[in-house]
């Protein structure tokens, strides 16, 4: 259930498309101001992703480039806008898998459709998450089993937040309380931050998120990684076990975040962006910088960004059926 960093490369097709476009052609396309769009709050590894790679849009895709995010509705709001945009360039999305393949699974109708409104583009990075917890469960609680022990003992106290409803941390919490028999109440948050303020200051007792958003918060000696989600341990947190070590079958993912563009954007803009974003994705002080949040930097072409879409929807609808949750329930 891992991506696959060997079968996702780095590929130069988008470059080499890319020479055959001629200059004239490429200052026309060329947007004053390219916006990407985020669905979730400043600081989390969303928008980390996002800001790095703008400061790298600039001048070759476009003249300046920002970050706007447009939080709610668990990232469908960001994905909404970008639908509706100019197919021109100018707005980019950048989101989460979940929103794109385990959402058609939980909502009956969703406001945009994840293959026909959106123009596949590049992937950006790749990432584990981590299940951590902080001052509402006590320091004896040191893995995953035992926090769900504890949960068991104290149903008052479980319950575990996550970046948004339907997201892939939402349901890895969800599987874990599945696994042993615990009714683990979920709190939606809109992005992993402001799940870890409520975290730090004792307001529920565990966080399901990215590695990198709960790693940045150990050195305050309040909060603790109980386990990762990868197939192996990850190099961002390598004494931390991986819920499988832990006994819990099954239980491995790893995620992506990836680039859109608005469908019915012209072949050659999407080629152009996918060069810049490879050539951004590729440079020392991105990947440095990503590692440094817990990302590994990580780009593709269009047709294999498409596909892993695709795939991937396919693995999430006997996982969202097992677990029964829908968003319109």
């Amino acid at each position: 259930m891992n991506i696959s960093r060997r079968h996702i490369i780095q590929s130069a097709g988008a470059s080499a498309l890319l020479a055959s476009i001629g200059q004239s052609a490429l200052a026309q396309s060329q947007p004053e101001t390219a916006k990407i769009i985020t669905g979730f709050a400043a600081g989390g590894t969303s928008d980390t992703l996002c800001r790095r790679v703008a400061t790298k849009l600039s001048p070759d895709y476009a003249k300046t480039a920002v970050v706007e995010n447009r939080t709610g509705a668990g990232g469908q709001i960001a994905i909404q806008y970008v639908k509706a945009a100019a197919p021109d360039g100018a707005t980019l999305l950048q989101t989460p898998t979940s929103m794109l393949t385990i959402y058609p699974h939980i909502y009956k109708k969703l406001p945009y459709d994840p293959v026909a409104d959106l123009a596949s583009v590049s992937l950006g990075c790749v990432f584990d998450f981590g299940f951590a917890v902080g001052p509402a469960v006590p320091a004896s609680v040191k893995t995953v089993p035992e926090f769900l022990a504890w949960a068991k003992a104290n149903p008052t106290g479980a319950n575990f937040g996550s970046p948004a409803a339907g997201s892939t941390p939402h349901f890895i919490g969800a599987l874990l309380g599945k696994s042993a028999g615990v009714d683990l109440k979920h709190v939606a948050y809109r992005g992993t931050q402001p799940a870890m303020l409520d975290l730090l200051g004792g307001q529920i007792s565990a966080v399901s998120g990215p590695i990198g958003d709960l790693t940045q918060h150990l050195p305050s000696g309040k909060v603790r990684i109980l386990g990762v989600s990868g197939a192996k341990r990850n190099r961002f947190a390598p004494d931390v076990p991986t819920l499988i070590e832990q006994g819990l079958k099954d239980m491995a993912f790893s995620e992506w975040f990836a680039f859109f563009l608005p469908a019915k954007t012209p072949q050659e803009v999407v080629a152009r962006l996918n060069a810049s974003l490879k050539a951004a994705l590729a440079s020392k002080e991105i990947v440095e910088g990503l590692n440094g949040f817990g990302l590994e930097a990580m780009s593709s072409t269009p047709a294999e960004l498409a596909a892993l879409v695709k795939k991937d929807t396919a693995m999430w609808a006997p996982i969202v059926k097992s677990i029964g949750f829908s968003a319109d329930a």
